[in-house]
């Protein structure tokens, strides 16, 4: 879809615009969501980072999922000026703007080059989302002068609900919700949002989460995202969170790689690595050595390419297809 195509859905007179999903857990679903909530996430996160009318904002990802569906809207209801380009990994654009929303790939792109890391600054507020920031990005961007928040959120939330700093005095790994935004757990653990300008009722989530303060009954509460609950690998009898054993593992393996899980008949489920670099000896040794001795994966597969979402996520049901279809693990 491109912006003229969007701008035409969008001043059309249907109450709502068909959305997808993006597919990090499963295939892409279509979802038919409200204007005025589209409308509603817009305002609210243009107050809460102090846009104005006049303001720049980059659009720079695909318009075919909501989060490069709610720039335009965030121009449109905030009267901000847009500067439409070309959707591609390693963006281009000649002028500072105020606001850009970008996925991790893109910042990481732009960070491997000067003129990029210069067009970075130049981003008043940023905000990276669509998938997971690890340690070594989130490093990369501490020290910049700008402002810089990774997001919290999903297409059923109309893009996120809330924020955490990257840099700056601010850093944290605690998201802070918008006002109007409550959370809390459910009895899983599992993060439960209540929106109720953006989505009706609550929404619980497979998201495995903390709550800080943790035994406040009242909001504001801010929260951690430990891991999904889909996520878990049960292995003789020890719950092993994947996204946990990737964050342990990535200051240490300069190479792509993801954990997934296949049957075992003796544990249940077992520890898989996945990879797209040969020397498996090499990352066994590294496994060995860095991670405790339930979580070291007992099957290591060199794979052409690792299994990523149009969004640039880890696809997690295609990775366990993979493992459960190796002929090793059979």
């Amino acid at each position: 879809m491109d912006l003229k195509e969007f701008l035409a859905e969008w001043h059309n007179d249907s109450p709502t615009i068909l959305v997808h999903t993006s597919g990090s857990t499963g295939k892409p679903k279509p979802m038919l969501v409200e204007k005025r909530r589209m409308e509603a996430s817009a305002r609210i996160t243009c107050q809460f980072l102090g846009l104005k009318e006049g303001d720049t904002a980059l659009l720079c990802m695909p318009l075919d999922y909501i989060a490069g569906k709610m720039m335009v809207v965030r121009s449109l209801t905030c009267g901000l000026r847009l500067i439409a380009v070309e959707p591609t990994g390693t963006p281009y654009w000649d002028e500072p703007v105020d606001f850009a929303a970008m996925v991790p790939l893109q910042v990481w792109n732009l960070l491997q080059e000067e003129e990029g890391r210069s067009r970075l600054r130049r981003i008043r507020h940023l905000i990276v989302g669509g998938g997971a920031i690890n340690d070594e990005l989130a490093d990369a961007l501490k020290d910049f002068p700008n402002q810089i928040y990774s997001t919290y959120g999903m297409t059923e939330t109309l893009s996120h609900i809330a924020l955490r700093r990257l840099n700056g005095p601010e850093r944290s790994d605690w998201y802070t919700p918008f006002e109007g935004v409550s959370v809390s757990l459910n009895d899983e653990g599992c993060l439960v949002i209540n929106a109720p300008a953006v989505h009706d009722g609550p929404l619980v989530t497979n998201d495995i989460a903390e709550l800080s303060p943790p035994f406040s009954l009242l909001p504001p509460l801010n929260f951690r995202i430990l891991g999904r609950k889909d996520n878990v690998i049960c292995s003789g009898g020890v719950k092993i969170q994947i996204e946990e054993v990737e964050r342990f593992l990535s200051p240490h393996l300069s190479v792509p790689f993801m954990i997934t899980k296949a049957p075992d008949v003796k544990l249940g489920e077992q520890v898989v690595l996945l990879t797209e670099s040969p020397d498996i000896d090499t990352i066994r040794q590294c496994c060995q050595t860095i991670l405790p001795k339930y979580w070291q994966p007992r099957h290591y597969l060199h794979v052409a390419h690792l299994p990523l979402t149009e969004t640039g996520k880890p696809a997690r049901v295609e990775a366990e297809r993979i493992a459960r279809s190796a002929p090793s693990l059979r």
